[in-house]
């Protein structure tokens, strides 16, 4: 059997696949076979880029979803097993970011962005588990940052990727007897459409030891990775995906400046 051959037949969810990462995403997963549905809070992005992978012929269609809300994610497993007949992969990706320090978060959006990024991947195991537990087994991967190893400028980010490492783990042992594997990749810097003209770009380039940010490809490719019989043997796990930065990018600085490297 050919790398990533498994996956065809299969059927995916992916939640914030309208745009960056997750149409990344999306696309390398129905290139290998997978009918993927994209699910997105922006329907025109979502129809429109989900028509134009069906244009290249991909099974792919997108359905509005608001990962907060129990019901939608009834909604989507229930149109996934409609569609296909089952639930094999899960890619929880919706993500959002707030860019305040502690004392400038207001509670709203605190409870905002871990409702998002920590509350919607919850849901969306709860409820996709039963689904890929009569499909056989099946795979979740979380999206999750490398902020969740340090001390981010944004404690409500920061505190939503720390939660969702943790939620992986204990995912995974409560799973692993149903053949579902759940794991954590998490990206550093990645440049999309949403960050290409952010003024931390530069600084946080300067401190990444492969002295570049990363591209969607690149995660989407661990992904797949992680979706596939490849990765059989791995549950419960953290991939960090940073071009070395959360290895020791504040120790290579003053290495480099000292004249060390």
């Amino acid at each position: 059997m050919s790398a990533f051959s498994d996956l065809a037949g299969k059927a995916a969810i992916i939640t914030g696949g309208s745009r960056g990462q997750g149409a990344a995403q999306a696309r390398l997963l129905a290139q290998s076979g997978v009918a993927v549905t994209i699910c997105d809070v922006l329907a025109d992005e979502g129809e429109t880029y989900a028509a134009a992978l069906r244009d290249e012929g991909l099974e792919a269609r997108f359905l509005t979803a608001d990962v907060t809300a129990p019901e939608g994610w009834d909604r989507l497993v229930a149109a996934s097993l409609d569609w296909r007949g089952r639930l094999d992969i899960l890619v929880n990706n919706a993500g959002i970011i707030n860019r305040t320090g502690v004392a400038a978060t207001g509670l709203e959006a605190w409870n905002r962005v871990l409702a998002v990024n920590l509350t919607g991947a919850f849901l969306g195991i709860q409820a996709a588990a039963p689904a890929m537990r009569e499909s056989g087994g099946g795979s979740i991967v979380n999206i999750a940052s490398n902020s969740a190893f340090s001390g981010h400028a944004d404690p409500a980010y920061t505190a939503s990727k720390w939660g969702l490492r943790g939620l992986t783990k204990t995912a995974a042992m409560e799973l692993v007897g149903d053949s579902i594997r759940v794991n954590a990749v998490c990206p550093g810097l990645v440049v999309t459409g949403l960050n290409r003209d952010s003024p931390h770009l530069a600084p946080m380039i300067g401190m990444t030891p492969m002295g570049r940010p990363g591209e969607p490809d690149e995660v989407a490719r661990l992904v797949r990775f992680l979706a596939s019989a490849e990765a059989s043997f791995i549950t419960g796990e953290d991939f960090v995906i940073d071009g070395g930065f959360t290895a020791g990018a504040a120790y290579r600085r003053v290495a480099v400046e000292t004249g060390l490297l």
